[in-house]
C-alpha cells in the first residue's frame, strides 16, 4: 500500500478502535492515524505469526486485524502507564 492509503486506513482503524475503547482518547486526529497504523502492523504481524493470516490490503479482514491490533496497543498502552 502506498503512503497515502496506509494514512487513510489507519485514520479509519484509529477511530474505530477509539470508538471502541470505553475509555477517551486524547490522541486527536494525528493520534488515531498513528494508533491505528502501528495497530495494523501489530495486527498484522500477530494474525501472520499465530495463525498464518496476512494482512494483504484495504479489504475487511485487515480492516478486523487492524482493529483488534490498535485495541491490543490501546490495553497496553494503558497496563504500562499505571505500573509507571
Amino acid at each position: 500500500m502506498n503512503i497515502l492509503t496506509w494514512i487513510l486506513f489507519g485514520l479509519i482503524v484509529g477511530v474505530i478502535a477509539n470508538f471502541l475503547d470505553p475509555r477517551p482518547s486524547r490522541g486527536g486526529i494525528f493520534g488515531a492515524i498513528i494508533l491505528g497504523i502501528v495497530g495494523a502492523l501489530l495486527g498484522g504481524f500477530l494474525s501472520n505469526f499465530l495463525f498464518g493470516i496476512p494482512l494483504t490490503g484495504f479489504d475487511i479482514r485487515s480492516l478486523i486485524i487492524a482493529v483488534i491490533g490498535a485495541l491490543i496497543l490501546l490495553f497496553a498502552g494503558r497496563t504500562f502507564q499505571r505500573q509507571t
